[in-house]
């Protein structure tokens, strides 16, 4: 298979198919006649494989490693299990984020409700960013 057919049949875009080539984690073969990257059942398993990784979470980096140590004939599940408690406290943090971001936000929307609107001076370019106090914010999360 070229790379649009197995593309095409897994549902992403080439361009995916052609990064985890570029990396290294799919290593398909050359055709001798035209020289066009073909691709068999170990290259369809792998971005399957890999596919399925990124959708729990895993980074690219994380997949080589797993990769390595499964060519190494070693069993990767110790190190997948390292790996997605490693990925679910960064995910844990990130929303934790976004939840104090969506209170800044909500409190900037009720002041600025308030208040008119102004032209940029020599001195401000948008009052309500500029006179947005960040520490009420952070009580208004609090409450």
């Amino acid at each position: 298979m070229r790379v649009n057919q197995i593309a095409n049949e897994i549902g992403v875009t080439a361009d995916t198919v052609r990064f985890y080539t570029r990396v290294g984690y799919l290593n398909p073969s050359k055709n001798p006649t035209n020289g066009y990257k073909e691709y068999g059942d170990k290259e369809r398993r792998l971005l399957r494989f890999i596919l399925s990784a990124r959708q729990l979470g895993f980074s690219v980096e994380d997949i080589g490693q797993i990769l390595s140590t499964a060519e190494r004939g070693r069993s990767p599940c110790p190190l997948v299990r390292v790996l997605i408690q490693q990925r679910l406290i960064e995910t844990q943090k990130s929303f934790q984020d976004s939840v104090q971001l969506r209170e800044r936000m909500t409190s900037a929307i009720e002041t600025w409700n308030q208040k008119p609107d102004r032209a940029p001076t020599g001195e401000m370019i948008c009052h309500l960013i500029e006179e947005f106090d960040h520490t009420a914010a952070a009580v208004y999360i609090g409450a």
